[in-house]
């Protein structure tokens, strides 16, 4: 059986930058700034709901119910599989992440996930048309933190 087709160098750079660029969205609250990062009917999965059809949707019914309320958002690099297509068409990153999380008390919790997102080419650039980003088990949905949205 062949190989998983991993990335090239020059592919997986840009996704390890593009996973840092995000995080510091997350970090910052900042949807405005994330958004182009996405396609406008991307597919989505996330804790507060199943199938999550185009980011407008996705920015209300799952960031802002998550982004505001925890902190410390980062994907970690050296558990991250990037994989491309051999035509260069179509690429999947499966990355673990970390942030904090807040009980009602206001004490904080480690919150753990992990992601896949699938990207497809678009002009000289990426698109995510799908992302799937889940707690880990055993981690608490809730989060109680209250940050201001910087920029929708």
């Amino acid at each position: 059986m062949a190989p998983l087709p991993t990335a090239t160098t020059e592919i997986a750079q840009f996704f390890r930058q593009w996973l840092e660029t995000f995080a510091g969205y997350v970090r910052e609250v900042d949807y405005a700034s994330a958004r182009p990062l996405f396609h406008p009917d991307v597919l989505a999965f996330g804790t507060h709901n199943d199938v999550i059809p185009g980011l407008d949707q996705w920015v209300t019914s799952q960031w802002d119910n998550v982004w505001p309320k925890t902190t410390d958002f980062r994907f970690v690099p050296d558990q991250t599989s990037i994989l491309a297509s051999p035509d260069g068409a179509m690429a999947t990153v499966i990355a673990p992440w970390t942030s904090t999380g807040y009980h009602p008390d206001g004490s904080a919790f480690p919150r753990p996930g992990r992601a896949t997102m699938v990207f497809s080419r678009h002009g000289d650039g990426w698109m995510c048309v799908h992302s799937h980003m889940s707690l880990n088990r055993g981690v608490p949905q809730a989060s109680h933190a209250n940050r201001p949205v910087k920029a929708w």
